[in-house]
Formats: structure tokens, sequence, C-alpha cells
């Protein structure tokens, strides 16, 4: 289980939503994948995020036939949720900067 820092989580999500559309459980998997393993978002907090992010306007869904055949919700990234990714993206760049450069990671 991982524990999030505010707003990282909806990054990720938009993130991987930027290259193609997905349901709940490959959005999951994909986190997990491009982590190399160390990112696990759990069902109780993906899917309140997936609908906030939905009211936000940031993603849209629609039921889909999924590569097992059965109906699944895919979600997709918007034009408004494309320019909070980028927003989102780097402010957290600058934020992660600062924070190395206190830690002592980041050349100052």
């Amino acid at each position: 289980m991982s524990v999030f820092p505010k707003g990282a989580l909806d990054l990720l999500v938009l993130k991987v939503l930027q290259s193609q559309s997905l349901h709940g459980y490959g959005i999951a998997a994909r986190i997990q994948e491009l982590s190399e393993e160390v990112l696990a978002v759990e069902e109780g907090t993906l899917y309140p995020a997936l609908h906030r992010m939905e009211r936000t306007g940031w993603i849209k869904s629609s039921w889909q036939p999924s590569p097992t055949g059965r109906r699944a919700r895919f979600y997709e990234l918007t034009g408004k949720g494309r320019k909070y990714l980028a927003a989102g993206v780097s402010e957290w760049e600058t934020t992660n900067r600062a924070i190395g450069r206190v830690l002592g990671t980041e050349p100052a």
C-alpha cells in the first residue's frame, strides 16, 4: 500500500491517461508497472479519486468492452485535464528540486 503526497495521485492518474484511455484496474496496474512495483494504488483510493477528477472535468468516462469482453468504465483525459497536468508537473518539479536542495540531494 502506498501513501501519496497531496496531489500526487491525481498527477499519476492524469499522466497515465495522457497516452491512452484505461479502466480503473488498468490505471492502477500501469502506475505500478511504471513505478517498478514501488507504488500500489488501492481500489478504495483510486475510485474516489477518479470520480472526483471526473466531477472537476479533468477526465471523462464511458462504458466500453474490456479486453476480457466484459463492459468496463474507461477513463480518458480532457483538455482541462491536460492543462492541469502540465501545470501540476511543473509545480511538482519545482517543489522536488527545492526539497532536494534542502536535503542535500540536489545541487544548489
